[in-house]
């Protein structure tokens, strides 16, 4: 019965992915008319991230897809963290993004260029419309998945972005402030900034073999020493295999007369593990008297 629920979800969330994918490359046809029309830049830099949208959707989707690959021989870890990799290239590209837009602000500010506002504001209002309708088809899968979190991410950017332009539109139609417009496009650039830089340390965290960060390493290896039965423990690694997957890998001392009972203490020691949310580790048990000599506790001697 599980087997076949899995292979019934699964589908269903692409398929998500894929409405969420047509109907954002519609909207940024419909935007870049509209900025071109009426002259706004800060409605164009809105149609360049909704695509930017649409491609981190096409990247999420293909990156779901790949990470359902059983692990093999080349990739013995299996394909889950294709989703890491996705993650990465979607908060890299909007980071571009966002320093490209500022450029064109400034650009906008130097020579500032007619804008008619109504247009603006037409235009934004669907694309708000349509934004939001994105995000609901992805703000479930954004809570579990990091891949699907940068995507939705892109998205609420743009939400945002769509409301700043009908602001910009209405000024500009109200007061005739067509400064506004690159001051919005300044605002736009600065937040897709600012949550691209807060999401995508986590992400490197994960591909540089970081510790995850709900896991304090320290406390782990004190919970392994504290074990009935275990003298000391050192070479340890902890890393996430991928975003919901921490492992553990580490050599444990048997403390001196009980090697016959290394099994049980193995067994303990797992227990602890389990206990913080570690499921997944190996544990090279060593004689306290062949032992390694001098090993370090966290990671190993790097010679040369």
């Amino acid at each position: 019965m599980p087997h076949d629920h899995h292979h019934h979800h699964v589908p269903q969330g692409d398929g998500k992915l894929v409405a969420a994918v047509g109907v954002n490359l519609f909207l940024t046809v419909a935007q870049v008319v509209g900025g071109v029309i009426s002259g706004s830049l800060a409605l164009i830099a809105d149609a360049l991230h909704n695509l930017s949208d649409a491609l981190a959707l096409v990247i999420a989707l293909v990156a779901r897809k790949i990470a359902r690959r059983p692990a093999d021989a080349e990739m013995t870890f299996g394909y889950a963290r294709a989703e890491t990799v996705a993650a990465l290239v979607n908060y890299t590209t909007l980071i571009v993004l966002a320093l490209y837009l500022v450029y064109e602000a400034l650009m906008g500010v130097i020579s500032p260029e007619p804008v008619a506002g109504w247009i603006m504001v037409i235009v934004a209002g669907i694309a708000l419309a349509v934004d939001l309708a994105t995000a609901a088809l992805t703000y479930a899968m954004s809570k579990t998945s990091q891949n699907i979190r940068a995507a939705f991410l892109h998205n609420l950017a743009d939400a945002l972005g769509s409301v700043a332009v009908i602001v910009a539109g209405s000024l500009i139609l109200l007061f005739g402030w067509t400064i506004v417009d690159p001051i919005v496009t300044f605002a736009i650039a600065g937040y897709i900034l600012w949550m691209s830089i807060a999401e995508i340390g986590g992400v490197i965290r994960i591909l540089m073999l970081g510790a995850p960060d709900t896991i304090d390493t320290g406390n782990v290896v004190r919970d392994i020493a504290a074990v009935e039965g275990v003298d000391s423990v050192h070479h340890a690694h902890l890393w996430q295999m991928e975003e919901h997957r921490p492992a553990l890998e580490a050599h444990v001392v048997i403390a001196a007369g009980r090697w016959g009972e290394a099994d049980a203490i193995k067994g303990r020691v797992k227990d602890a593990l389990q206990r913080v949310g570690i499921d997944h580790s190996t544990l090279e048990l060593e004689c306290s008297n062949h032992a390694c000599t001098d090993p370090k506790v966290i990671g190993h001697r790097v010679s040369g």
